[in-house]
């Protein structure tokens, strides 16, 4: 299903602002919180908390070594997106005025390889040709991290890392064989696992927990707007933090939901997919974040740091006020 048709779905959904502040949400056409954007306005949750969601889905491409999303926040042609929180911090190091305001959850993927592989787990990825969609991404950075600390090599010099630069790209090349394993999105390893000869070998989430130190779901990626933004129309992002929380009850607790959105956004509705896509969403997903929450993100960071080096990050810290957990509305 390409972009246009899953945004002829949205479309349908949508209606004039009127007075209402207006967030323009700006996701990849591949990414989970299509869904619940999907939820938001299918169920008027926008408007029952005070604002109006404008959601284009744009391409999972890099443009000018960001991702899409970055781009159009960066270029002031978006008022939320969501990324990783170690991109975050690496952009705002930079200079970028960008802020995390809510969590959305453990957005990590899966090391994904042919079932006939020989490959179990990341002590087998030495000398191997391994898929990435860029260096930066969170799973490469994690990986790194994790074989350095537990197996004594760096992948980024013992094996030989491929960017795909996107997702679809990525999918490509391992059903090609031009790779071994790819460390593919999460949402994505369903439908190749499902659809073989492909196994997930290990899923990063697994080594989120293992290198966090923390039993808690951590929320990688966040959603963002510009400091702008939430200068100017608090009471948007304020309503959207709401509307979210609504969205998420439902994605939790209707199954029948999943099942239109398996007809309607995925690129398939074959059902043991839509079933995989829902229960790692309803397990990945966070709604709420504390001061806890915020330092055991930062602890995994330093340990990244630690192990990785900031040279894997991109970025040696979490600079002051990248996240807040309270967005006053304006009265």
């Amino acid at each position: 299903m390409d972009i246009d048709t899953k945004q002829a779905v949205l479309d349908e959904l949508h209606d004039e602002p009127g007075d209402l502040p207006e967030m323009r949400a700006r996701f990849e056409h591949n990414g989970s919180p299509r869904y619940l954007l999907y939820t938001i306005k299918r169920f008027d949750l926008d408007r029952d908390h005070g604002f109006h969601l404008d959601v284009r889905l744009v391409s999972d491409e890099l443009e000018g070594g960001r991702e899409t999303v970055e781009a159009k926040l960066h270029g002031g042609d978006a008022d939320l997106i969501d990324i990783d929180y170690i991109s975050t911090a690496r952009e705002r190091a930079d200079g970028a005025p960008i802020v995390a305001f809510h969590p959305y959850g453990r957005t990590v993927g899966g090391l994904v390889v042919p079932e006939e592989s020989s490959i179990e787990g990341l002590a087998d990825l030495r000398d191997r040709r391994i898929g990435v969609v860029r260096r930066l991404d969170k799973n490469w950075i994690l990986t790194r991290a994790a074989c350095r600390e537990y197996h004594g090599f760096d992948p980024d010099a013992d094996a030989t890392p491929v960017e795909a630069g996107s997702k679809v790209e990525l999918t490509r090349l391992l059903r090609d064989g031009e790779v071994d394993a790819a460390l593919q999105f999460w949402q994505l390893v369903p439908e190749i696992v499902e659809t073989g000869p492909y196994r997930e070998a290990l899923p990063m989430a697994t080594l989120v927990q293992r290198l966090s130190g923390t039993d808690r779901t951590l929320p990688i990626s966040t959603f963002l707007t510009s400091e702008s933004s939430l200068a100017e129309t608090p009471a948007a992002v304020a309503g959207f933090k709401r509307a979210c929380s609504d969205a998420v009850e439902r994605l939790r607790t209707d199954d029948a939901l999943w099942e239109t959105l398996g007809e309607r956004l995925m690129d398939t509705d074959d059902p043991a997919v839509v079933v995989g896509v829902r229960d790692g969403w309803r397990e990945m997903v966070v709604t709420e974040w504390d001061d806890e929450t915020v330092a055991a993100m930062i602890q995994l960071f330093e340990r990244l740091r630690e192990v990785a080096g900031p040279e894997a990050l991109g970025v040696d810290r979490v600079p002051e006020e990248t996240f807040r957990l309270e967005v006053t509305p304006s009265r």
